[in-house]
């Protein structure tokens, strides 16, 4: 897999494979005891329905990293 650095997917658009625009990319979270990658933290388009995805604090999307499929102009996730 090629190499991605992360100030490039900061403020990055995130489709749903559906085609749906789920939101900007806000950050990534981490589990700082094995350094995987965990969740995309993404602030959702106001038009969407986000009871298909846990949510943080502030209402920003988590969706498990996992199911990223795609990286270029966008991100595009499993949905």
């Amino acid at each position: 897999m090629a190499e991605i650095l992360a100030e490039n997917l900061s403020g990055k658009a995130v489709t749903g494979s559906d085609g749906a625009e789920l939101g900007m990319l806000y950050n990534i979270t981490m589990d700082i005891d094995t350094g995987r990658l965990e969740d995309l933290l993404v602030d959702p388009n106001e038009h969407i329905d986000t009871s298909d995805f846990d949510t943080d604090e502030q209402g920003r999307l988590l969706i498990p990293v996992g199911r990223v499929q795609a990286v270029k102009d966008q991100m595009i996730v499993e949905r």
